[in-house]
């Protein structure tokens, strides 16, 4: 299968995350690696299933790497009926009122604009000290079967 995994980040997390969950499916898949940032809403293809890895920032905000794709997805309105996703979300429980709403709202983007969120939305919480590729890859090897 074709996979690219999107990375929107603010420290560099998510981007990380995102070569150790290229590292375990690799050797099953073709794998691709980009940032949000660089990525264009009419840049997804639907032969690709989209693998997206997405901190939180402030007070629930999304990173910085991820602003250009949400003002695209929200300005231009794209039909991303043929698209399909699954998403992942770094955040921090210590902050419960806004806990992981950076790939909350951007999968919420997404669905509106008709793309298919493929599985559960992942999240890790960076409180547990628990490593994020931990929780991650074993979720992404379950939604990639489902994409199958």
């Amino acid at each position: 299968m074709q996979v690219t995994l999107l990375y929107g980040t603010e420290s560099g997390s998510a981007e990380l995350l995102c070569e150790d969950i290229e590292a375990a499916i690799s050797d099953e898949h073709e794998v691709e690696i980009a940032d949000l940032d660089d990525t264009s809403p009419s840049d997804l293809s639907p032969e690709r299933h989209y693998i997206i890895v997405c901190a939180t920032y402030g007070e629930g905000e999304l990173p910085a790497s991820a602003v250009s794709f949400a003002d695209a997805l929200r300005e231009d309105a794209p039909d991303l009926s043929q698209i399909k996703f699954s998403i992942f979300g770094l955040g921090d429980r210590t902050y419960l009122e806004t806990f992981n709403f950076g790939s909350k709202q951007l999968a919420e983007m997404l669905i509106a604009q008709q793309a298919t969120q493929v599985g559960p939305r992942g999240i890790h919480d960076a409180s547990t000290n628990e490593p994020p590729e931990d929780t991650a890859i074993p979720w992404a090897k379950e939604r990639l079967a489902e994409a199958q």
